[in-house]
């Protein structure tokens, strides 16, 4: 145990670190008073963000019982993109660009958790209800979101396009402070909501059966669960853009380095990495390729080739 704390402080002492280098690295008297402030936002987009995806991941494989799947396969990144593509298609490029404000942050948001949250409460309505066919049901819905959204994508204007592609990838350079603010608090509530959930979660890990036996009120914390995971996952993929792969990619990297079934630890871990893979590949980003690809690809290209690897390896286990 003792070991496992060390490993879980060296993460914050890492992670720290990384914050620190990526805000003061580089500053100038000259450029202090646009780049400090910028940082700034980014970093507290980035612990938002990371700390979000990073505790849904953990908290959705435990009431999965399965160590592959991540919150990305309800299809969430894909009504994102289904419901910013159908703004430019019905009512043109400048409807999506006035929805950054507070109004269209929260309608978004809200069309997100809606969606998710009633999909959870008809398939958890009756007991008994098998997990696995709620995510077949989000990954039907994903594919059909997806699906929908390319082919508007292949009529609209190609210049009604190009404001829209923008919004296809995950950027932590155009945050507005103020839809910041308001993800942070609903995050906050919902990260507080699971943590108190974390004395069921641990005893969920057992399996369902051991968990009702020992007392779990089982449909009402894995409903209560859910409800947090779309919020928190809804409300990251809002803010900047939709990352499919970082979840897989935090709690891996997290459960592989601090190895317990207590999800004080485990999903602590899993928010640092979230936060550690973010600013590395801002650093990347920013400072190795100049802005030339976006943060989303690069994320998105490590985490799909570990997702194919974790498959390669679970089939032949």
């Amino acid at each position: 145990m003792r070991h496992k704390k060390l490993i879980f402080f060296s993460l914050i002492f890492v992670c720290a670190a990384l914050m620190l280098a990526y805000i003061f690295i580089g500053l100038t008297p000259d450029n202090w008073a646009f780049n400090f402030p910028r940082r700034l936002k980014i970093m507290a987009a980035i612990v938002v963000v990371g700390a979000g995806v990073g505790l849904a991941a953990a908290t959705f494989q435990t009431i999965t019982a399965n160590h592959i799947l991540t919150p990305s396969i309800m299809g969430l990144d894909s009504l994102y993109l289904f419901l910013q593509t159908i703004v430019v298609f019905l009512f043109g490029s400048g409807q999506l660009v006035m929805m950054n404000d507070i109004p269209g942050f929260l309608l978004t948001l809200l069309l997100m958790i809606g969606a998710s949250a009633a999909l959870f409460i008809c398939m958890f309505r009756k007991e008994g209800q098998n997990i696995y066919f709620l995510v077949l049901v989000g990954f039907v819905c994903g594919t059909v979101f997806s699906g929908l959204a390319s082919f508007m994508q292949v009529i609209i204007d190609p210049s009604e396009y190009s404001v829209l592609e923008g919004r296809m990838f995950a950027s932590f350079n155009r945050i507005n402070m103020q839809l910041l603010w308001i993800a942070a608090g609903i995050a906050a509530v919902s990260c507080l909501i699971s943590i108190l959930d974390f004395k069921y979660l641990d005893v969920l890990t057992l399996g369902r059966n051991h968990a009702i036996n020992l007392g779990v009120p089982y449909q009402r914390v894995v409903l209560r669960t859910l409800v947090c995971i779309a919020v928190l996952t809804s409300a990251a993929t809002v803010l900047v853009g939709p990352i499919t792969f970082l979840g897989i990619l935090a709690v891996s990297l997290g459960r592989a380095l601090v190895q317990t079934y207590r999800h004080s630890m485990l999903a602590g871990a899993s928010a640092l990495v979230a936060i550690t893979v973010l600013i590395l590949g801002m650093f990347v980003t920013e400072r190795a390729l100049n802005f030339t690809t976006p943060l989303s690809v690069i994320i998105n290209f490590i985490g799909g080739l570990y997702f194919l690897f974790l498959l390669l390896r679970a089939k032949n286990t």
